[in-house]
């Protein structure tokens, strides 16, 4: 893995995934110059075992590497809890491949010898998609945050109990946790079960 510390006026961060060690020297210049931060790797599975899970920014990656190819990466990080947006470049894409990529929610799809300003827009509507992937699911979390605070105070309130212990030694003593089912995981939520 090659790495570049976060430079502070960066346009964002860029992971470069390619086997071809050439090419990925030659992009990853081509970024840092174009004032991007830019972590490169040679491998799928190297990325993924470095990546961090909250970490921001874009993944160009090639479509066929050996082990772990684009398609695969990609499903990967679709299924991460911050999926980052993929823009895809290959030097032997064909049709199937760059619908299925395309379907799949990839931000573009161009060949390796697309002209520079064509990756950099997809680098930069990745990065915008990023952004507000981003904020999107930070408003959810502050929403669904904010839902259980309030049904928490509502049934604290409702049992005319002080405080979230007393409600939870209340629904231990009725043994609700012992019964599966959609209400008890609500339940839990609401309480924090188990306690952190």
């Amino acid at each position: 893995m090659t790495a570049t510390p976060t430079q502070p006026n960066s346009k964002g961060t860029v992971y470069v995934v390619d086997d071809n060690a050439s090419f990925l020297m030659s992009v990853s210049r081509l970024l840092r110059a174009a004032g991007y931060t830019v972590h490169a790797f040679d491998s799928a599975t190297n990325f993924l075992a470095k990546h961090e899970p909250a970490a921001r920014g874009c993944v160009v990656a090639d479509l066929q590497m050996p082990g772990m190819n684009g398609l695969e990466l990609q499903e990967a990080l679709a299924k991460s809890p911050n999926p980052l947006p993929v823009v895809f470049m290959s030097g032997q894409g064909d049709i199937p491949s760059t619908v299925r990529a395309m379907r799949r929610g990839a931000e573009d799809f161009l060949t390796k010898l697309a002209p520079k300003e064509d990756l950099l827009a997809a680098i930069e509507r990745a990065l915008e998609r990023d952004t507000q992937e981003c904020q999107a699911r930070w408003r959810r979390e502050d929403l669904f945050r904010r839902t259980v605070k309030l049904h928490r105070t509502s049934v604290t309130r409702k049992l005319a109990v002080q405080s979230v212990a007393e409600l939870t030694r209340l629904t231990q003593e009725a043994g609700l946790f012992n019964q599966p089912g959609p209400a008890t995981d609500t339940l839990k939520k609401i309480l924090k079960w188990p306690f952190k």
